[in-house]
């Protein structure tokens, strides 16, 4: 006999929200059945309107907060609600941290069955606003008028942002003038149902000393106006040092193509983490908190417990941002990373930074580990940081016959470090120390760095 769902699409019902789920939404039961509500908080009692009922869970939309928590905060963004970009505005910045250290707790334990493996309590923010260094917003026309911002939660609607609290003011103010310029010029927009049209996205980077990069995404070859476009951009703002233009002709969802062309300027501007400076291109992977990615990284230094005598291998080194900061301490790093054009970034930043104990290496670490070992090395130390989909059990594999003194494990996913933790137990490596950190305020995401030592037999 088939259990009855409670609930029904388009009503309204009473319900005690229990927890936070992982995208930030309150999860609740009506007679046992889960019902999730983005904006609702863990002790609330709601008024919910159903949209949408699944055979084992809910979605609905908050009507009515009937008794509210202590921890609800107002938002200060005036389309917080309307936005995708944060998941919890609404929520005082105290309680964010612990519900992200929740987060990581629940995944450890449910997941990869640690029971008794401590998590530490979150490493915030000084600041949680303003901290983005990278924006990239969908350009398009609603009633006539240019819009630049983030897509409305699980739409394609995009909402026009003028001030977006968790991004750096440099990003803003290239918001609000390529909008301002494309409307002058009439630049025409990319229209994504028909794929036609130009201006796709742009995408915006602030550096360390406040220089601008502006990347213009189109759909055609041809940038209309390129020149009178550069010339405004320029006037506008004064500390845009760099004005590319990327090229992305498919029709699909990704946002930047292969082909990038600097229009005007420097080919990249500097950031800076720590005592290491990086130069950032258009599709450089860079840390977009550079404040809270320092912290994030002298953990993971602070795990690795380097003495100078070691050999580390960084096996998802991307940019080479870990690999170098391990270098300082270490006698030789590995960074290893199957995109080529990111091996040739990490290799500049390693000149840059007159980094001499650092080599880099295009391949799959499945391959390149395996042929390391053969060639006499022996790593004392493997540090991992992963895709959101973690690592393989091939990985996985790779690293533990390596036999490393100690894994450390960066996670951007609780739940696919939970997997892996439950794997490299089975592999003679242990969990011993998880420490989430705080890289995107005001949104549901939660970094987690482990620390992951052999087994003594």
């Amino acid at each position: 006999m088939k259990h009855k769902v409670p609930v029904e699409k388009g009503k309204s019902y009473e319900i005690e929200i229990r927890t936070l789920g992982t995208s930030g939404e309150g999860v609740g039961r009506y007679e046992e059945f889960t019902v999730f509500v983005p904006g609702a908080l863990p002790g609330e009692s709601v008024e919910v309107a159903v949209d949408e009922v699944k055979k084992t869970y809910a979605r609905g939309h908050l009507v009515k907060v009937l008794r509210a928590s202590r921890d609800r905060v107002a938002p200060i963004c005036p389309i917080y609600e309307q936005c995708g970009g944060c998941q919890l505005q609404h929520l005082d910045y105290m309680a964010q941290l612990k519900a992200k250290r929740q987060q990581v707790i629940d995944a450890v334990t449910r997941i990869g069955g640690q029971k008794d493996l401590f998590v530490e309590p979150t490493l915030g923010a000084e600041s949680p606003w303003n901290y983005r260094n990278k924006m990239q917003f969908p350009i398009g026309r609603c009633k006539g008028k240019t819009v630049i911002g983030c897509f409305a939660q699980g739409t394609h609607e995009i909402i026009d942002t003028r001030d977006c609290h968790i991004q750096k003011e440099g990003n803003n103010e290239i918001v609000n003038a390529v909008r301002d310029i494309i409307t002058e010029l009439r630049i025409p927009v990319y229209n994504e149902d028909r794929h036609t049209g130009v201006l796709r996205h742009v995408v915006g980077r602030v550096g360390e000393k406040g220089e601008l990069m502006v990347v213009i995404v189109t759909a055609t070859k041809q940038l209309p106006r390129e020149k009178e476009f550069v010339k405004a951009l320029r006037k506008r703002l004064p500390h845009v040092v760099s004005i590319h233009q990327n090229i992305q002709t498919y029709r699909n969802n990704v946002i930047m193509g292969r082909e990038t062309n600097l229009l005007w300027g420097k080919p990249t501007i500097l950031d800076r983490i720590g005592r290491l400076t990086f130069h950032i291109s258009p599709r450089s992977f860079f840390q977009v908190n550079t404040k809270q990615a320092e912290v994030l990284y002298n953990k993971a230094l602070e795990f690795a417990n380097l003495k100078g005598e070691e050999t580390v291998i960084d096996a998802y080194c991307g940019t080479g941002t870990i690999t170098l900061f391990l270098a300082q301490k270490a006698r030789e790093v590995y960074g290893i990373e199957i995109v080529k054009p990111a091996i040739l970034d990490a290799q500049k930043n390693a000149r840059d930074n007159n980094v001499r104990n650092a080599e880099f290496i295009v391949g799959d670490a499945t391959e390149v580990m395996p042929r390391l070992y053969k060639q006499g090395v022996r790593a004392d130390v493997v540090v991992v940081d992963p895709p959101r989909a973690g690592c393989t059990e091939t990985v996985l594999k790779t690293f533990a016959n390596m036999q490393p003194d100690r894994i450390v494990y960066v996670s951007c996913n609780p739940a696919s470090l939970a997997r892996d933790l439950a794997v490299l137990e089975q592999l003679g490596y242990k969990a011993k120390k998880v420490q989430p950190v705080d890289m995107f305020p005001m949104t549901s995401h939660v970094e987690t760095v482990a620390l992951i030592e052999k087994v003594s037999l």
